[in-house]
């Protein structure tokens, strides 16, 4: 019978974790039997319902640090606040993510500067501040949240694709750096997911042209998804656990799509 909680005495900071495809995660780690840090640009206040339904719905260590990754000091105490709470962390994910819609002549610089330091520099941070900690613990697995604009290019997204594309970089030089270790760095790269973001943007499809969520749902996706659904989840969490099993061991830099065939397409 598999163990229920495969990854008991473990923990994890996960960023950008307090909503959508980042708290998915979490909950998925925290009922695996991972302690999770949880992070993001709401107040303890805010965060606490979500923190407190997590922790009494697994049993597990859930805590919050409210860190805005555009700051380099926030970064810092926000990884040094998850090895204080735990007393190290063996699991990373790279979660939280901006983005702003507008063509590459109007786009704002101010927006363009805090997608590179949220997208893409607290990624660096985190990991170059937690590899010597994971080597020190013996275990270590790294996930930087990537898309398939990571791979694909689209219009009016030139932050999002860029930091997504730069992502997988940075897992490819990762991975190398940590092959003759216990650490594992790669990139999931999610198609379209029900996310809150996507939720409104499905809103308004349905009130902009009159019709239903189904058809909506399916107006968004043409082009995208073959299989014609959003991305499950579970589907997400899942290829999470595995890698953080030892199914895991010997994977390293692989950049994993999980997006109904998207880019299976030419």
């Amino acid at each position: 019978m598999p163990d229920p909680k495969p990854l008991a005495g473990r923990h994890a900071l996960v960023t950008g974790s307090i909503g959508g495809i980042g708290h998915a995660m979490a909950q998925a780690l925290a009922e695996a039997g991972c302690s999770v840090m949880l992070s993001g640009l709401e107040t303890p206040e805010e965060a606490e319902p979500a923190r407190a339904r997590m922790a009494q719905a697994t049993g597990v260590d859930v805590a919050y640090v409210s860190a805005d990754l555009t700051r380099l000091s926030d970064i810092e105490a926000l990884v040094a606040q998850a090895v204080a709470s735990f007393g190290t962390v063996e699991i990373l994910i790279n979660n939280a993510v901006v983005r702003h819609f507008a063509p590459i002549d109007v786009f704002p610089v101010d927006h363009w500067d805090r997608a590179l330091a949220v997208n893409l520099s607290a990624a660096f941070h985190t990991t170059r501040l937690l590899l010597p900690i994971m080597r020190a613990a013996g275990f270590g697995r790294i996930f930087n949240m990537t898309s398939v604009y990571g791979s694909r290019a689209t219009t009016n997204r030139v932050d999002y694709v860029t930091t997504k594309t730069a992502l997988q970089g940075l897992t490819r030089a990762t991975a190398l750096e940590t092959a003759d270790s216990p650490v594992t760095c790669h990139a999931l790269c999610p198609g379209a997911v029900m996310t809150p973001a996507s939720d409104v943007r499905v809103a308004r499809i349905m009130t902009e042209q009159s019709i239903d969520r189904q058809e909506a749902e399916s107006r968004f996706l043409k082009g995208k998804q073959p299989n014609g659904r959003f991305v499950d989840l579970r589907s997400v969490t899942d290829m999470l656990l595995l890698l953080c099993g030892p199914a895991g061991y010997d994977m390293n830099g692989a950049i994993l799509p999980i997006e109904g065939g998207w880019l299976a397409q030419g």
